[in-house]
Parts: C-alpha cells; sequence; structure tokens
C-alpha cells in the first residue's frame, strides 16, 4: 500500500513543476504529516525530493530526474480508454485505475504538452443519465463488470414479470443507455440483452469462456436496440398533417416510424395537408406525442383517439375562451 503511494507521489511531482504537502496530502488522500514521511523515505531512497520552505513552497523534483515507472498495468490501459465516462467508470469501481493510467500517462509527457488532460477535463464533460431522473447503479454492476473484464460465466438470477429464471451465461459487452445498464451476453448459442438492475443474483465462476472475436458490439446494441423500438409499435393511427406538422413529426415520435409515415405519405391536397399511417406504441402514448403538435395535426382513426382529441380541444377552447 505505501509502496504504491510513494510511486503516485514520484509521478505526481514529475507531472507537475512543484506541489504543495496540501495538494499531495489531497491528491493522495492521507495527512500532510504523512506526505512529509513519504518524502523524507523517497530522499533516503534516491529520489531527489527537493522540500522548499516557507508560505509559497512545496516539493519538487530535482535533475531533471525521471521515472520509468510509467508502465501501464492492462487494467489500467483499459479504464484509460474508457475515461471520457467518468461516472460510467466510478460505477464499475474502476476509477481508480484509470486515474493512476492517467497520471502514468500524464508524467511520460512532455511538460510542453503535460496539461493536456487538465485542458480537455475542463472543456469536455459526457454526462450519460437522462434529465429528470436520479440514475441509480446497480449493486451487481461491479460483480459483472468484473466478468466482462475477465472473460468469465455467471451464474445469475434474473426477475421476469413471470417470476425469477436462473441462467448461466457468457458475458460479453456492457452498455449504458440514457442511465441504464445492460448487459449483452450469450445464453446457450444464442445473444440476449439483459438489464442489470433485474439480476438478483450473480456468480461469477473462475472458469473463462472463449470470446467470439467476430461478436461486434456496437452492431450488436444497435441492431437490438432497432428491433426493440419497433416491436414496441404495436398500434397505428390515421393522421391528416400541415406542412409544419410535417416537419415536427419526427421530433415527436419514434423518429423510424416517422420517416416510414412520411415516406408513404399521399400527396398533399388542395389545402397543403396529407394523409399518413403511423406506427405507434399505444393510443395513450400516441395521445401524449401528437398533442405536443397542436394544430397542425388531425387524428382521423382509431375514432376513440380522434375523440379524444376533440374532447380535449373542447376543454382547451372553454379555457382560453
Amino acid at each position: 500500500m505505501r509502496a504504491a503511494r510513494l510511486i503516485k507521489m514520484v509521478l505526481l511531482l514529475q507531472s507537475r513543476p512543484t506541489m504543495t504537502a496540501a495538494e499531495l496530502a489531497r491528491e493522495l488522500e492521507v495527512s500532510e504529516r504523512t506526505v512529509t514521511r513519504d518524502a523524507q523515505a523517497l530522499s533516503e531512497a534516491g529520489v531527489p525530493v527537493y522540500a522548499d520552505r516557507g508560505r509559497s513552497g512545496g516539493y519538487r523534483l530535482v535533475g531533471g530526474y525521471r521515472t520509468r515507472l510509467t508502465g501501464l498495468a492492462r487494467h489500467e490501459a483499459e479504464a484509460l480508454f474508457l475515461s471520457g465516462l467518468p461516472s460510467a467508470l466510478r460505477e464499475m469501481g474502476l476509477d481508480d485505475a484509470a486515474s493512476a493510467a492517467r497520471l502514468k500517462v500524464s508524467a511520460a509527457l512532455l511538460p510542453s504538452v503535460r496539461d493536456a488532460s487538465r485542458t480537455v477535463v475542463q472543456r469536455f464533460h459526457l454526462d450519460a443519465p437522462g434529465w429528470y431522473q436520479e440514475p441509480v447503479t446497480p449493486d451487481l454492476l461491479p460483480a459483472v463488470a468484473e466478468a466482462v473484464w475477465d472473460d468469465r460465466t455467471v451464474r445469475a438470477r434474473y426477475r421476469r414479470p413471470s417470476g425469477e429464471v436462473e441462467r448461466e451465461l457468457s458475458p460479453y459487452g456492457l452498455v449504458l443507455k440514457a442511465g441504464v445498464w445492460y448487459l449483452c451476453a450469450r445464453a446457450g448459442g444464442d445473444f440476449r440483452v439483459y438489464r442489470i438492475d433485474r439480476f438478483t443474483s450473480v456468480a461469477v465462476s473462475p472458469e473463462r469462456f472463449v470470446r467470439d472475436e467476430d461478436f461486434d458490439l456496437p452492431g450488436f446494441w444497435a441492431d437490438r436496440a432497432a428491433q426493440f423500438a419497433r416491436s414496441l409499435l404495436r398500434a397505428e393511427v390515421t393522421l391528416r398533417l400541415s406542412e409544419a406538422g410535417r416537419r415536427r413529426l419526427p421530433h415527436a415520435v419514434d423518429r423510424a416510424a416517422a420517416d416510414e409515415a412520411l415516406a408513404g405519405a399521399a400527396d398533399p391536397d388542395r389545402d397543403g395537408l396529407c394523409t399518413v399511417v403511423l406506427r405507434v406504441e399505444s393510443e395513450d402514448v400516441a395521445f401524449a406525442q401528437l398533442l405536443t403538435l397542436g394544430p397542425e395535426v388531425e387524428v382521423l382513426a382509431p375514432a376513440s383517439l380522434r375523440e379524444r382529441f376533440a374532447g380535449t380541444a373542447e376543454r382547451l377552447r372553454d379555457l382560453y375562451r
């Protein structure tokens, strides 16, 4: 533990001209007294750590000292490629590995570009979860992530509407979609998608599975996501749209469904209105989505949805009369 801290202290001093005891204590998560003892230990070991006294003083390396302890461990190198996803790293338990990797890379850079990591962090940030919801990290995510990294099979219990089932899975990859974690895994001979928060237990096996090197996680997810979106569209509504309604439709409903409906639209009538058939998830969802188009859309069918819009229009008229 102390050896790792001493190495980190050397790398910190190598990556910056000088650091105060307070800054080092904060980075190393120790007291300033411990920093003083560690600096003394490094000096006795032959590392030229020099302490500048006074209010503006601090610690620095002298004589152009450069350590060769910058090689990345495998888990650090893997975490480095995820360093643009700080919340994801934290939830998978990889934030310490990513921090060590960034520090090693920074220490190996020339002084003229050593502040590149800080410059990027100050200018770009990815916030994966959606608005108006607090992201919840599934308790079993770190265990699943460990199995994914090491290609280890897992035996998991999964909660379904009909009850819990037990599965032996080969976990291929994790996907974070709108703040929700999913596992893409092979069960038997098929690849399936599982929500991590629906696992009730996960036992990681010491045995490794042989990964199919042809498996393409981004391509697989894009295909399954498209299939899932299409599977939700179980109903149809017939609409009459103005030109403004046609422009706004893809922003109000599923974009693929809107594109399909507009591609099959009849020619506009003399009033500039055209009729389309739109696939929707349900009448309730269609009502909420199409209501945002206001007077730019008229529902022709089904009759129950048309009546619902007519009733809402009457209430709005009475409200704003």
